[in-house]
């Protein structure tokens, strides 16, 4: 039968596919089609050997002989030499309108008896609804990736309410104080509080080992609460935390006045920037000591308050994240333990003088908060 498709290469080429077939790191493809190029070649070096005769000697169905010399007279010599690539055409399981429907189901309540929206809950859905036929639980998740929505996941978040003058008020305030210049008279202390379950473990773990990873028992049992006081000079990365059995109005007001008398002596005043906890006021330092001694102490204190559902503006809130994460993000049993741990990781922080790049200003809260300012 008389060749369509004639390869006819030069002596260059003959030249460079020769050296190809012989070089150890080509890959095996590449080396297999340079050889049928070579033995297909009816040039003037060539054996032109026909398709059934070049696909016995390099071990290939003579039908890819015939198509590799198509792609050569075609495309060319640099074609030929690569695979050729399918192009399969992607079916859209989803259209834009079912693509709209799985969204909006998506932030739907989810069915009775369950807390939130699966990937096989929405898919199974989208069936019944009839948007689509049939369609897996990995397509569902294609395009909720595509449109940038994980159904199972959300956040607790403080929502504060629209056009709020007091919200924003506190907002701004706080904000400002953040901008002061650093001056160590007149320093800067965030105030937070937060609390700790004590954990005791029923079985000592089995500390872990080449080839073998630490384990531990499920069996715990509950040993109280440990309340932690921490303040935070952010901008000196100075804090000191209390660990106490209570989060009491004459605790905070101890706290107040060590910061005062023995943290900052010989600070003219403290601003202390904290949240709207009914125990954090001056009246606590009433409650505590005698009439004097705590308006000593409240002449050199500056209350500073974040707003409610606002207590994100407070850097001790940062602080603690911190603390959770790499000190408490384990079983700790009681309170001593949680002392011991909370004043080491405290003081390798002293040390490292960590403090906050806080960067989000008043300028800012305008341009992305502004739908809580009051429309004027």
């Amino acid at each position: 039968m008389k060749k369509k498709y004639i390869v006819r290469l030069t002596a260059e080429e003959r030249q460079s596919l020769e050296a190809l077939v012989h070089k150890g790191k080509t890959a095996a493809y590449r080396r297999i089609h340079a050889q049928i190029l070579l033995w297909a070649d009816e040039g003037d070096q060539g054996p032109g050997l026909l398709d059934s005769e070049v696909a016995e000697t390099v071990g290939v169905n003579a039908r890819t002989v015939s198509r590799l010399r198509q792609r050569c007279v075609e495309e060319g010599l640099d074609a030929a030499l690569e695979r050729k690539r399918r192009m399969r055409e992607k079916r859209r399981v989803l259209d834009g309108d079912g693509e709209a429907q799985l969204v909006a189901l998506m932030c739907s309540e989810p069915p009775p008896g369950q807390s939130r929206w699966t990937l096989h809950l929405l898919s199974d859905r989208l069936v019944e609804l009839g948007v689509v036929e049939s369609i897996s639980h990995e397509s569902v998740r294609r395009v909720l990736k595509k449109n940038a929505f994980k159904p199972w996941r959300k956040a607790m978040w403080c929502i504060p309410p629209k056009q709020n003058a007091a919200f924003v008020c506190a907002m701004e305030r706080v904000l400002e104080v953040y901008k002061r210049p650093f001056d160590p008279d007149y320093p800067v202390v965030c105030m937070d509080e937060t609390s700790v379950q004590c954990v005791r473990e029923g079985r000592p773990r089995v500390p872990g080992k080449p080839g073998q990873i630490e384990r531990y028992d499920v069996e715990y049992e509950r040993n109280g609460v440990a309340h932690l006081i921490q303040f935070y000079a952010p901008f000196r990365g100075w804090r000191r935390i209390e660990v106490a059995d209570n989060h009491a109005a004459p605790q905070w007001a101890e706290g107040v006045r060590a910061l005062v008398e023995k943290d900052f002596p010989d600070a003219r005043r403290i601003t202390l920037v904290m949240d709207n906890l009914s125990t954090h006021t001056g009246a606590s330092l009433y409650k505590a000591f005698e009439p004097q001694v705590a308006r000593a102490l409240l002449d050199k204190l500056e209350f500073v308050y974040t707003p409610k559902h606002g207590s994100w503006l407070n850097m001790a809130e940062c602080e603690f994240s911190v603390l959770s994460r790499q000190c408490l993000d384990r079983r700790l049993p009681d309170r001593k333990t949680v002392r011991r741990e909370v004043e080491a990781w405290a003081t390798v922080r002293n040390q490292a003088a960590v403090t906050v790049d806080w960067r989000f200003t008043t300028e800012d809260a305008r341009i992305k908060l502004k739908q809580l300012y009051p429309t004027i």
